[in-house]
């Protein structure tokens, strides 16, 4: 069977370079894209590659940013004209293949291993797309190819702006192996910690770990990223179609006052598994875990996440699953300047029948049946027409 051949597309410095595309005169000044200051979202969003040369970092509070180049130029966001953007890239994509899986909306896996009779083989394709962008769209991409997506990824990491890289079965170990551990997809900041544990550095250095040592530290993840560094990554490359279910379901918020109680977490909490659990009836889902996002008043970024035995679809239950693992991670050390609360491992109905034996079945049943009747209400005459007193 022929190897397939996957292209990872990332459009380069996505925000920055549209932003530019409406004000060319700044096209050779350090230019960071920021959201509002006087709304306390005053980070930055996306920067250019003159910024990025003096240090400025995604996510850095302009104060910090401007620190590093004050002469940085500060852009409010268009996201209006992200989107479009990000549209029309993916119109190019798809007169090449019509297997294109958005990875956000700067990126894209195309599977092209049925285009190579009528466009050429990958690396054609790859700078044939290049080139569309650059001319049709003004901005630059650069793009990975290889016979998966997670080595496709990581070509495209590679070399920016405007390049394409191959990462071949012939050239990965030469190629992806001296790579530090932490650009391997999935590999967090809390994974390299505990692979630097265990002498791990390099992306080559998994394929030498023992698998129990690596399921005792990682569990399941660390065996598959053993076999993601092997070139073992059969993931297909999935198209996002009109009947597409939704992977996780999130909301969070960044108020004009920081967080500074339990009480306060809870209320946001609770508004957001309103609008969670509106997505998950809506698509038929049902959460059986739930991950919580907190960013500190130093603007220090934290997630803790839990799975459960059993599924819901309850807002009340998501809000109060995500209330108590949020408490067990935090003590209010200091201010939260945003809270945000997301479904994860999601299944379908037919999946979630699972019943808790040792909880409150009633009372659970009980309150899914209020949720029911809430919904058809919703449904009927609008998500405003019943709302929780402690929201209001």
């Amino acid at each position: 069977m022929a190897d397939r051949i996957i292209l990872h597309c990332d459009l380069n410095n996505f925000f920055a370079s549209v932003s530019l595309l409406f004000n060319p005169t700044l096209k050779d000044l350090p230019v960071a894209v920021c959201g509002d200051s006087e709304n306390r979202h005053g980070i930055v969003l996306a920067k250019n590659n003159i910024a990025k040369s003096f240090g400025v970092k995604t996510a850095e509070a302009i104060f910090e940013a401007k620190r590093k180049c004050p002469n940085l130029v500060t852009l409010p966001p268009l996201y209006d004209e992200y989107e479009k953007y990000s549209k029309k890239a993916r119109q190019i994509y798809e007169r090449y293949t019509d297997m294109v899986e958005p990875f956000g909306i700067d990126e894209c896996w195309l599977d092209v291993t049925g285009s190579t009779v009528l466009f050429g083989d990958g690396l054609e394709i790859a700078n044939k797309i290049r080139r569309d962008i650059k001319r049709e769209l003004g901005i630059t991409i650069s793009v990975g190819v290889s016979f998966n997506k997670i080595f496709a990824k990581l070509g495209s990491d590679m070399k920016k702006p405007d390049a394409v890289t191959v990462i071949s079965k012939e050239n990965f170990k030469e190629k992806v192996w001296p790579l530090p551990i932490s650009d391997l997809l999935f590999v967090g900041k809390r994974t390299a910690d505990k692979f630097h544990g265990i002498g791990v550095s390099t992306i080559g250095d998994i394929t030498l770990c023992d698998d129990k040592t690596l399921n005792r530290i990682l569990g399941k993840n660390g065996n598959d990223l053993k076999k993601y560094a092997l070139g073992l990554d059969d993931s297909p490359v999935t198209p996002i179609t009109r009947n597409s279910k939704p992977k996780s379901v999130g909301k969070s918020t960044t108020t004009g006052k920081d967080f500074e109680t339990n009480e306060q977490v809870w209320s946001a909490f609770l508004g957001f598994a309103e609008d969670i659990a509106e997505t998950l009836r809506h698509h038929d889902l049902y959460s059986f875990g739930v991950q919580v996002h907190i960013r500190t008043s130093s603007l220090a970024v934290k997630e803790f996440s839990k799975t459960f035995d059993t599924s819901t679809n309850s807002s009340l239950t998501l809000a109060k699953r995500g209330f108590e693992l949020f408490k067990e991670n935090y003590h209010f050390a200091e201010p939260l300047r945003s809270v945000g609360l997301r479904a994860i491992s999601l299944k379908g109905d037919s999946t979630a029948e699972q019943i808790d034996m040792f909880g409150d079945c009633e009372s659970t049943k009980k309150t899914e049946q209020v949720e029911d009747s809430i919904w058809s209400v919703r449904k009927k005459f609008g998500n405003n027409s019943v709302k929780r007193g402690r929201i209001l």
